[in-house]
């Protein structure tokens, strides 16, 4: 029998059907039926009759004919809104894609899946799965290792021991004992409780690396998590079905126990839960749409999963890889600018670096080599003013590699704080099965991935804000003919058309804005619960203020792509070098060259897409690679950052053979 899930003014209602025939105009009036039959004062309806209105499915909120049958306009199980007349929108209606969630309209189930142990998720894998790619299971060691964190649990109810979070209260309750038949109540109590985030909800990627990287850190076996409940979540997790998070709400004291609290909330069953057959709904329908159970509690578990530093750890994460694809984005798109404006390649020399030999800047004056060198990619631009009188360029051309240098550096130093947090356990108690005992620590506080050594999100933050501090430099020395010898904001008929004015206006906005978002957070602390957690890490902001500066880091430097390309114009027909005029080609593949004023905002996007997907890389890096072979005697050792360029680009594009590169 047809079952379809109803949201009507802020309830949602199951609404069975017996005959598919039945029209669309049915289902409206049956759930409008139910929900006044639900309310003391009939919702404010004499009769159902007195009800006018429209039904839209929840995904995609797209329109349904009332006269529609109903085997022909909706499947079985899907969820819809019944919007009653003179309604703007039902009060509390969620919309069922998440801002910036546009990889979901295009989501397929992953086919393949990545085991879990709890020590060697890598920051990429996390990535990874937050995009839907890869399905969850365990290890047979880690089933081993929950299994028998869970006895020593099972043992201290069976003996009735006091144990804090399993037979006591928490924070500053505890040393108030709970009697052994609320201890499942307890549970629930907490979970619930805690669960008093703000804010807007995460998105579906970032909510999954959230629910993985819980998922990996109770495999590792010292939480006390049942084997039981650890494989119900994983099963949600593989359905895709991700609850509700706000993103406010931790101070990263004792973990962030407000999203993973929410992120709990889900799992049993109450609250708001997402998925892409569903969008948005109440927790225990989406459940049951597919095929799953709520998760009933036992002792400890509640605790289990929602005590550690997950959701600013998963955060820093996402905010690594994306500082990682930018950094090196931003070597191209220098390069390019390099190019534009006629600079001298001499400040990438070889022996220079060699006598400052700190790895990020090495490696970005090779990048710079590889991109730039006629000899080895002819390029008529270079060729044009090889005997002019110009010495050396300003600082923003001449020092890229000591200024993105260090950003690499910096990147590479908070991503091994990142990996290390994301094998460690983070619980408390910890349950040593080994040993037979729970010992209470402070693993969970934040301090780690939010301040070590020089506050690392943070850190992270400050240093990926030079690359658009240098780019925005760049961006006005393409713009100012007296600096470029180019036409005034790089367009035609100055005047009557404004060009790349206003674009480099919000370059220059989005540096400001991230200077003062670079102040670090993780100097705060305020004391909270009663002043238990006495000192807190903040990081859960500083993770999200990481990821904010990240973005228009991206953003700063589309706008400086677009004006690069876009002086080439006027320096046609010469050409650039190969791998530059193949970034050159990818860029006017999605935005065509400026011929007189249009609406730009699109085409910021669109390079912007392009930097985010990382496209721009894909296309330099098989010449740069291509390059170190031919330049890097095999005996000599890569850098880290070397070695996992090479191990990235083994699975991106190929390098074209018939080509000279």
């Amino acid at each position: 029998m047809p079952r379809y899930t109803v949201h009507v003014r802020g309830e949602w209602l199951a609404v069975p059907c017996q005959d598919a025939q039945l029209t669309v105009g049915w289902l409206g009036r049956e759930a409008v039926r139910r929900y006044i039959k639900n309310k003391p004062d009939n919702g404010g309806f004499t009769s159902v009759d007195d009800a006018h209105f429209l039904v839209r499915r929840c995904k995609g909120l797209g329109l349904l004919d009332n006269e529609d049958r109903l085997e022909v306009a909706l499947e079985n199980n899907e969820f819809v809104e019944v919007v009653i007349e003179g309604d703007a929108m039902s009060p509390d209606f969620i919309p069922s894609q998440p801002e910036g969630v546009y990889l979901y309209s295009k989501y397929r189930e992953p086919e393949k899946y990545i085991e879990l142990d709890g020590d060697r998720l890598t920051t990429e894998d996390l990535v990874n799965l937050g995009k839907g790619r890869y399905k969850i299971k365990l290890t047979p060691t880690a089933e081993k290792r929950v299994q028998k964190s869970r006895e020593v649990i099972d043992s201290i109810i069976k003996e009735k021991t006091v144990v804090y979070g399993i037979t006591t209260g928490f924070g500053k309750f505890a040393r108030t004992v709970i009697p052994i038949n609320k201890l499942q109540e307890l549970q629930v109590n907490l979970v619930r409780s805690h669960s008093s985030g703000v804010g807007k909800p995460l998105s579906p990627e970032r909510c999954r690396m959230l629910l993985a990287l819980r998922i990996n850190v109770l495999a590792k076996g010292y939480s006390g998590i049942s084997l039981e409940t650890l494989k119900q979540v994983i099963e949600m997790f593989n359905a895709s079905c991700l609850p509700y998070v706000p993103e406010k709400g931790t101070v990263g004291a004792s973990g962030d126990l407000a999203p993973l609290s929410h992120l709990a909330l889900g799992l049993v069953g109450e609250g708001k839960m997402w998925s892409p057959k569903s969008g948005w709904a109440d927790a225990k329908y989406v459940l049951e749409a597919h095929g799953l159970k709520p998760v009933i509690l036992k002792p400890k578990e509640g605790l289990a999963l929602i005590n550690g530093t997950q959701m600013i750890t998963s955060l820093g994460c996402e905010a690594v890889e994306r500082a990682s694809a930018i950094a090196r984005q931003a070597d191209i798109v220098a390069a390019l600018t390099l190019e534009v404006l006629k600079g001298t390649t001499k400040a990438f020399d070889t022996d220079i670096h060699a006598l400052r030999p700190h790895r990020g800047q090495i490696e970005v004056a090779f990048r710079f080599r590889s991109l730039l060198d006629s000899d080895h990619h002819p390029s008529e631009i270079a060729e044009s003013h090889r005997f002019c009188d110009r010495v050396q360029d300003a600082y923003t051309l001449r020092c890229c590699p000591q200024v993105h240098g260090v950003v690499n550096d910096t990147i590479a130093f908070v991503k091994n704080i990142i990996t290390t947090e994301l094998n460690s356990a983070t619980d408390n108690p910890m349950v040593f099965a080994n040993r037979g005992e729970t010992v209470s620590g402070g693993n969970f506080h934040g301090e780690y991935p939010a301040k070590t050594l020089f506050q690392a999100l943070d850190y992270l933050a400050i240093g990926i804000h030079e690359l658009a501090a240098i780019s925005e430099r760049r961006i006005e020395r393409l713009c100012n003919p007296s600096l470029s010898e180019l036409p005034a904001f790089l367009v035609a008929e100055g005047g009557l058309n404004s060009g790349f004015m206003i674009a480099h206006c919000t370059a220059a906005a989005l540096v400001s804005e991230n200077k003062a978002l670079c102040h670090p957070s993780s100097v705060d602390s305020l004391s909270t619960s009663a002043a238990t957690e006495d000192h807190v890490s903040m990081g859960g902001w500083a993770a999200r203020k990481a990821l904010r500066v990240i973005e228009h880091v991206e953003q700063v430097l589309a706008i400086e792509l677009l004006a690069a390309c876009q002086g080439i114009e006027f320096l046609r027909p010469l050409k650039t070098t190969t791998p530059l005029e193949k970034v050159y080609d990818l860029v006017r593949s999605v935005v065509r060259p400026w011929i007189k004023d249009r609406f730009m905002a699109p085409d910021i996007e669109a390079a912007h897409r392009l930097l985010l997907e990382q496209k721009v890389w894909e296309v330099a890096a098989p010449y740069i690679e291509k390059y170190r072979m031919e330049h890097i005697p095999e005996s000599r050792p890569l850098s880290p950052t070397a070695f996992s360029l090479q191990f990235l680009h083994k699975k991106s594009t190929k390098i074209p053979e018939s080509e000279d590169l």
